[in-house]
């Protein structure tokens, strides 16, 4: 009878610790079964820059609101030399029995064995940014993997900086026939083309509603140093009265000699196109130091990185699926520090 007691009490007890233990955490729980789920595989064109560290944040976010782990890699720096390095990476993606699908922007060609490869181990591949390849010379014929494509709609942002721009100068009674407006385009990829023909066409339909027509000169530089300083003081030669810049890589070479030089250029009004620390200084300034950058539009990289996850996730979970474009945001002084926080405009 003793045993019996005993063993009574000390059920008791086991039942009155597993009555007062405090509740399971739902969030817990809910990421110890969604780990199961895999790992999506994000290859960047590069990782340390401010824009991909965006892209990061983005992809992220949509993985861990699906339940899926999320690795991201990119080279040391965007340049085809790298080439070799980034398709370890997207090896390293497919060898990993835990990699569900693989989002990719690569630095060149060259990828043929790895995209038919995902295409084997049924693994579905999303192009971002600025894609995989050229004119399909890395598809093995009946083995593509790719299930759609995420990035900056590059033609319609130009256009979105035409559109507010001029805007700007019908506010400003500048709006006026002959009005001359320069464009220094950064190279002569899809990119730059777009970009600056995007902007080109917009400012030209939107002037020519008014009854206004506007002198254009368009200004193609390579990717070398002092040859965006180049188009800009032919632009200034010219006669210049307007200016737009196609990326980042314009500003960061445009901005110092603008600021080092004020007086030269202080009647010119300047749009750019992505973000960064130089217009970032730039556009705070407001015109009180040297001339006015107007505005800008920035590639929305959260958004990019965030919805070129999601896509992937939605083919794993057997949705139909679709490319998607990503439009840039204009921004000005007034609303810059608004989408710094929302990880659309950055630093760097």
């Amino acid at each position: 009878m003793k045993k019996l007691i005993a063993l009574l009490l000390v059920l008791v007890m086991a039942v009155s610790l597993v009555a007062c233990a405090p509740a399971a955490n739902n969030d817990n729980n809910k990421d110890d079964a969604s780990a199961g789920k895999g790992t999506i595989a994000v290859i960047a064109k590069g990782e340390t820059h401010a824009f991909w560290q965006a892209v990061k944040a983005g992809a992220e976010a949509a993985g861990k609101e699906a339940g899926y782990a999320v690795t991201f890699r990119g080279p040391t720096a965007e340049s085809e030399e790298y080439v070799n390095s980034q398709r370890e990476m997207v090896q390293t993606a497919l060898n990993n029995p835990d990699t569900k699908a693989i989002v990719l922007a690569t630095i060149g060609l060259g990828f043929t064995d790895e995209l038919t490869s995902a295409f084997d181990k049924g693994l579905p591949v999303v192009e971002f940014d600025s894609g995989l390849y050229s004119g399909g010379a890395d598809i093995t014929e009946g083995k593509d993997p790719t299930i759609g494509s995420v990035a900056t709609d590059n033609k319609k942002a130009g256009g979105v900086v035409a559109e507010n721009f001029y805007a700007y100068l019908k506010a400003n009674g500048k709006a006026v026939n002959g009005f001359k407006v320069g464009i220094i385009q950064h190279d002569s990829t899809a990119t730059g083309i777009d970009r600056a023909a995007g902007f080109k066409e917009g400012i030209e339909a939107a002037a020519k509603a008014d009854g206004v027509t506007l002198e254009i000169n368009l200004q193609v530089k390579a990717n070398n140093a002092g040859e965006y300083k180049l188009g800009l003081t032919a632009l200034k030669d010219w006669g210049a009265q307007a200016i737009f810049m196609t990326n980042e890589g314009v500003v960061n070479e445009v901005f110092p000699e603008v600021s080092d030089n004020a007086d030269t250029y202080k009647d010119i009004l300047f749009c750019g196109f992505d973000a960064g620390t130089n217009q970032y200084d730039w556009i705070k300034d407001a015109g009180k130091t040297y001339a006015l950058l107007v505005g800008s539009v920035a590639q929305d990289s959260y958004n990019i990185g965030y919805e070129a996850v999601k896509l992937a996730i939605s083919k794993l979970d057997g949705k139909d699926v679709a490319d998607v474009g990503i439009g840039g945001q204009w921004y000005t002084a007034d609303n810059i520090d608004a989408l710094k926080d929302q990880n659309i405009f950055y630093m760097g």
